[in-house]
Parts: structure tokens; C-alpha cells; sequence
């Protein structure tokens, strides 16, 4: 289509009128398939001086028929600039690759051809703040990075990483066509063209980043194990949303709309994230009232950082009252977050308590529940920083419970000085003894309930040492409590399996009476003999099969065996040997050399049955 030899300064009305009918696509085919913005600069410069001359013949003259043969021009005029608007935005939206809408992308320092001015650190320069990523950007006096190229710079402030989403020629062109449509009385519909074409390009987004449109209840129906992967990829997802995704769609109705209206910027990004960003919170929401288990609470916790870090920048770029709505539901969700973790702490302390299994674990090893419990504890301390923040209060034991049979009582004053968590965790672990203790009782050996004990808490031993936060949580004092105790039972054990097979190697009733000088009674030392030769046999059948996971505590308890049986068999055997082999069938009493003893030890607790005859050697 020709222009007219007119340039846009002084242009007459008349001559106004016929430009703005000669792009009225309702007139022609040739105006209904070109776009104005898509050509020659001096011919849309000339447009938008026609609608400008237009509306100040409007506003400048009164009303009258001249005046009303004007409004259908602007009527045209507006219908044909709403068309452009819409091209504009549809055709220059600069396309986000999945890559780039990756945490850890944008977290990387940018390539020299798309970066901001860089800047090394230096000792004396102030303006450098750290980012996530342990990188440093330098900020001008307001606080951002100046634009370089159209198409990929960004700006930051603080965590924010706002990109360009639509080249600034095309934004200048926007920015005209909004003046002139609000300025119109054509408000409605810019903000209605506008947030219709940004909304699908932020729903494109969205799904390069996997958020899928979920409801509150399709979130809650989900298995947990499906959640747990949907929970880390929505706060990778979160992070991008809010701090890029979001940001740079606000910049871009800052660009736009800023100045032109009252507050139509902060309407215009309404119109464009609300919904998106109630569907991203609408993820974590479900969350927080889903119901209670103890294997969610790390994920919640996860949610909980996550959103916690985010709340800087959803109070950023949510700051106007029309996103007031926004700022609050991310404030309750992170506020229901934090009661969930709260509620599965204690929910997991009663179930350790109550946990009911009652058949005895095969040779007195670890429990699983010790095992899942001391672990699960271990991740608690890695929450530390956090959950410090949400446990005020102390668990609900002690006076409450007092009397009860049924639950131990614990003294805190002992711990005063202790975190509310630290409390918490040091209450875990009296709560997994108290339910030890009930188990152990269910071995019918007490020698074998003794092993049980000493086996885990050595195990809570050891990993309350393995863990450097856990040790500073727990504190010493309690630590050398737990030590005590399993040394303890390991003492106990020793006293119910050996107190019994050490004493058939006594001198009491072996003498004949009238004093030591008148002689031994064989018939009696032979039944000594018989008696620890059956006892010994027992323990070795019965104990080999029981198990002592931890190496070094099984070398240990075998040293303080042998310590103890071998100097008393080795002095037993001295004495009275002599008149043992001096009868009939000596090796039917003396069945074992002392190095048959010293071997038969190192087959207690390796949890697997060994044959004591074929360990003995020939005397």
C-alpha cells in the first residue's frame, strides 16, 4: 500500500481521517492481510500521528455533528490498533528454551556475548552482593545491572533475574499503541489483549518447566512416592517462576504501561501471572494440609527452605495491592508448612513409643526400628538450621506423664541449657530405649536380652559419633549416659552367660574331708568336668548363632570373655588334670585343651552355627 507524500508533523485532520480509513481491515482486503507495525517505519510514525490528530480534534472541539463524524474514525482506529497490539506481542515474543528456564542456568555465570557488565571483585569495592551461587554481581547506586543486548540481557537484584521477553523496539511500539488505546477510553481491551497473549506464553513456560495443572484434591490422591519427585522439580520450578519467569513479566508491564495510567502496570501482570501463580502455589498448599506421615516430613521441610527463600522475592515482585492476594496464600502455605513439620515431629515420637512389634530379632541384633529411627534422626540434625526456627516448645512428657508405666519420664533440667530440637531429638532416643527395653523382654534368654540392649544403643552410639551436628545436638553428658548403658548390658550378659560356667571351675567341694592334704574327690571333679563341658557346649551352640553386627564391639566382648574363661580353665586344668588322666577314660571329662577354648570364642556372635567337636585339636 502507497503513502501519501505526508510527513507526521502538522498533519491535517482530513488527511488524518483518510489514513486511519485506508487501515480499516473491515474496508479492504489489502488492509485486512498487512499489518502496519510489520512495515516501513514512516508509514506507522504517519498512523499514529492520524489517531493523534484525531483525538486532539476530539478533545478539542465541542460536541457537535463535525465532532460525531469524527468518533467512528476513532472507533477504526482503536479496532485496528487492538489488532496490532496483539500481532506485536504474538510475533515478538522471544521464545524460552527449556534450558534457560533451569535453576542452575540461570545460576551460571552468563557467556561474555549475552552477560551483563561483569565486574571482578575487589577489596574495596562495596556494591557487591553474593548470590545463591557464591558468584558476585556488582549493582549500580539503584540496585541493578545496566540492559546490554536487546534479546538476552537481564538485570539483577539480589536473587531476581529478570530477561528480556520481548525486544525493546517491539516494546516501544507497544508502549505507543497502549498510550494511544487508554488515552481512548480503550482500556478494558488493551488489558484483556495483553494479559490473554502474555498468559499463554507464561502457560508455555509452565510446561517447559513440568508444572502440571493439578487441583488441591488431585494433588492429595497422588501416591507419596509420586509427590516426592513432583515436590522437587515444583521447587526448582518455584524458584524460576518467581524470581524470573514472574519478575521479568512484571519489567515487561513496567516497560509497557508505566506512567500511562494509574497503577494499569500492576493490572496488566495481574491479568497475565495471577492465575499461573495460584496454580504453582496451589502444589504446596496441597501439601501442607495433606495428611501426616512421618516419611514426609523432609520433603515438607524442603518446601518449607524453599518457599521461605522465595518469600523476599514474592514480597519483590508481588509489592502492589492488587497482588495482595498472592503474598498472603504463599504466607499461610509457608505458616501450614511449618505446623505440618511441627505436627510430624511429634506424630513420629508416638509412634516410636508405640511401635508394637513383639517377635524378637533373630540372634539379638539390631532392631529395624532402631536402625529407621536413627536415621531418620540423623536427617532431622541436617534440618537443624530450620527446624530450630519452628520446635519452640518441648516435647509433652515428663509431669504429664508421670506414673505412667507405659512411658518414660525424663528430667530436663539435666538438659536445660538445650535447644527446644535438641530436647526433642535426646526424647527420640529415651523413647526408642523405653520400647527396647519392652522388646528385649520378649527373649526368653536373659543373656540374649542383655546382647540385645548392649547391641542397639552401641548402634545409637555410634551414630549419635558418626554425625558431627547430631554429637553437638545430643551433647556429650547424654552421650556418655548411652555409653554407660550399653557397657552396662554388656557386663549383664557376661554375668548371665559365664557366672554359671565359671563356677564348675572352683575348688569348692572337690576336697575330701579333713583339709586340702587329704586328697581330691575324683567322682566329684569328674562331674565338674561333665558339668562345664555341658555348659560350654551350650553357650558355644547357642551363641555363635547370635550376632554382633558392629566388629570391633564383637572383638571386645570375645577379649572380656577370654579374659575371664581361659586364666580360670588354664589354672582349673593345672590343678587337676593329674588326677583325671590318672583314671579311665580321661578325654571322656578332659574334652578340650585350653586353645580349643581360646578358638571356640571366636565363633560367638558371627550368626552362624559352628560345630565345637570339629573346632577341637588332638591333646
Amino acid at each position: 500500500m502507497d503513502s501519501p507524500p505526508m510527513t507526521p508533523e502538522n498533519l491535517p485532520l482530513s488527511e488524518a481521517e483518510k489514513i486511519i480509513l485506508r487501515w480499516d481491515s473491515t474496508a479492504s482486503d489489502e488492509a485486512r492481510e498487512k499489518m502496519i507495525f510489520d512495515g516501513d517505519r514512516h508509514e506507522v510514525d504517519l498512523y499514529l500521528q492520524a489517531v493523534d490528530e484525531i483525538q486532539r480534534s476530539i478533545s478539542s472541539t465541542s460536541i457537535s455533528d463535525d465532532t460525531n463524524k469524527v468518533n467512528p474514525a476513532v472507533q477504526i482506529a482503536m479496532a485496528r490498533l487492538e489488532d496490532e497490539f496483539r500481532n506485536i506481542l504474538i510475533s515478538h515474543t522471544i521464545p524460552i528454551e527449556a534450558d534457560s528456564l533451569t535453576e542452575q542456568d540461570l545460576e551460571q555465570q552468563p557467556s561474555s556475548s549475552s552477560s551483563p557488565i561483569h565486574h571482578e571483585p575487589n577489596d574495596g569495592d562495596s556494591n557487591y552482593v553474593n548470590d545463591e551461587g557464591n558468584k558476585l554481581f556488582r549493582f549500580n547506586s539503584e540496585g541493578t545491572c545496566s540492559n546490554v543486548s536487546v534479546n538476552s540481557s537481564y538485570r539483577s537484584i539480589s536473587s531476581i533475574r529478570e530477561i528480556d521477553l520481548i525486544p525493546s523496539e517491539a516494546v516501544y511500539d507497544l508502549r505507543c499503541i497502549a498510550e494511544r488505546m487508554i488515552s481512548s477510553g480503550y482500556l478494558r481491551e488493551c488489558i484483556q489483549v495483553y494479559g490473554s497473549v502474555r498468559k499463554s506464553a507464561v502457560d508455555s513456560s509452565f510446561r517447559k518447566l513440568g508444572i502440571e495443572k493439578l487441583s488441591i484434591g488431585d494433588v492429595q490422591r497422588l501416591e507419596w512416592e509420586q509427590l516426592e519427585t513432583k515436590i522437587r522439580r515444583w521447587i526448582r520450578a518455584a524458584k524460576v517462576c518467581v524470581r524470573t519467569l514472574f519478575a521479568s513479566e512484571k519489567r515487561l508491564c513496567e516497560q509497557i504501561f508505566d506512567g500511562v495510567g494509574t497503577c494499569i502496570d500492576d493490572a496488566c501482570f495481574m491479568e497475565t501471572v495471577k492465575g499461573p501463580a495460584i496454580q504453582l502455589f496451589n502444589f504446596a498448599e496441597a501439601i501442607s494440609i495433606s495428611r501426616r506421615s512421618p516419611e514426609k516430613l523432609f520433603k515438607i521441610l524442603d518446601l518449607h527452605d524453599a518457599l521461605m527463600n522465595l518469600m523476599p522475592d514474592i514480597d519483590f515482585v508481588f509489592d502492589s495491592k492488587s497482588s495482595d492476594s498472592i503474598r498472603v496464600q504463599a504466607a499461610e502455605i509457608l505458616s501450614r508448612l511449618a505446623e505440618a513439620a511441627r505436627g510430624i515431629l511429634s506424630e513420629f515420637e508416638n509412634a516410636v513409643l508405640r511401635e508394637p512389634s513383639k517377635v524378637p530379632v533373630p540372634g539379638g541384633t539390631i532392631h529395624p526400628l532402631t536402625r529407621y529411627v536413627m536415621n531418620y534422626i540423623s536427617l532431622i540434625s541436617d534440618y537443624k538450621i530450620t527446624l530450630n526456627e519452628l520446635i519452640v516448645s518441648k516435647p509433652s512428657t515428663g509431669s504429664r506423664y508421670s506414673g505412667d508405666p507405659s512411658t518414660p519420664d525424663m528430667d530436663f533440667e539435666e538438659i536445660e541449657e538445650k535447644t527446644p530440637l535438641d530436647i526433642h531429638l535426646i526424647w527420640i532416643i529415651v523413647i526408642l530405649q523405653f520400647n527396647l527395653d519392652g522388646k528385649s523382654k520378649h527373649y526368653k534368654d536373659a543373656s540374649l536380652s542383655h546382647l540385645f540392649i548392649m547391641n542397639n544403643v552401641h548402634y545409637i552410639v555410634q551414630k549419635v559419633r558418626g554425625s558431627a551436628e547430631l554429637r553437638e545436638m545430643i551433647g556429650d553428658d547424654y552421650l556418655r549416659k548411652l555409653t554407660g548403658k550399653f557397657r552396662q548390658a554388656a557386663i549383664s550378659y557376661q554375668r548371665a552367660t559365664w557366672v554359671g560356667v565359671l563356677y564348675c571351675l572352683r575348688d569348692e567341694g572337690l576336697h575330701v574331708s579333713g583339709g586340702f592334704s587329704s586328697g581330691v574327690s575324683k567322682s566329684a571333679l569328674r562331674e565338674r568336668f561333665k558339668s562345664f563341658n555341658a555348659m560350654f557346649e551350650e553357650v558355644h551352640r547357642t551363641q555363635c548363632v547370635w550376632l554382633i553386627p558392629d566388629s570391633q564391639l564383637r572383638e571386645e566382648l570375645r577379649i572380656s570373655i577370654s579374659e575371664k574363661l581361659i586364666p580360670a580353665y588354664r589354672s582349673f586344668l593345672g590343678r587337676f588334670r593329674s588326677h583325671i588322666e590318672s583314671g579311665r577314660h580321661p578325654e571322656n571329662y578332659i574334652k578340650y585343651s585350653v586353645e580349643d577354648l581360646e578358638d571356640a570364642v571366636l565363633d560367638f556372635f558371627e550368626g552362624i552355627p559352628v560345630s565345637l567337636h570339629l573346632r577341637r585339636r588332638s591333646n
